[in-house]
């Protein structure tokens, strides 16, 4: 695995995620990352925190320069719950559950979130404005619809498959919506 590469093609799909997202403050990005994947194995089977190492540091400076929150999700044995910070959940009225994420039971993501966020929190649903997907970990069911998605021009990280979304207000009615006079 060449870790330069990698952080050049992360740096590079961050920086379109960001211009395609058009995001505003204490919004929420949903960020789901198999580094397993990354490594070029099986999700779930070889969790490297060197790869979370890798990733974390960057995401989370280009988050926190937006003033947005940062929703990790768990893998499946934690039934992708996500590490939020404290006031993501008072912002926005999350029910918090209690566990801590490991290697074994979150993955390497959701450890190395929990290790550098202020005050870390679980929680088992969200509803994100945008998210990044990093080995097809699947984070739609903790976005809100309607899901857009974004197109980067980097296509993988490491040797994880790469997907980006962002959300937008449903829309109703249109020219051929009919309406009660009032």
């Amino acid at each position: 695995m060449n870790f330069e590469d990698m952080d050049k093609a992360w740096n590079q799909a961050l920086e379109e995620f960001f211009a395609q997202a058009c995001l505003k403050p204490r919004q929420i990005v949903v960020l789901g990352c198999s580094t397993s994947e990354v490594m070029g194995q099986h999700i779930g089977k070889a969790s490297s925190e060197e790869v979370a190492e890798a990733l974390l540091p960057l995401l989370l400076a280009k988050v926190r320069a937006r003033e947005l929150y940062l929703a990790i999700q768990a893998c499946e044995h934690l039934n992708r719950a996500l590490v939020v910070e404290e006031a993501c959940v008072e912002q926005y009225g999350l029910d918090a559950v209690t566990v801590v994420p490991s290697l074994l039971a979150g993955g390497s993501m959701a450890v190395k979130a929990w290790q550098n966020y202020q005050a870390p929190m679980m929680v088992e649903t969200i509803r994100g404005h945008a998210g990044i997907d990093v080995g097809d970990t699947f984070i739609g069911m903790h976005l809100r619809p309607v899901v857009v998605p974004i197109r980067p021009s980097i296509k993988s990280i490491g040797h994880a498959h790469l997907t980006m979304a962002r959300t937008r207000p449903r829309l109703i009615g249109g020219p051929r919506a009919m309406y009660p006079v009032v």
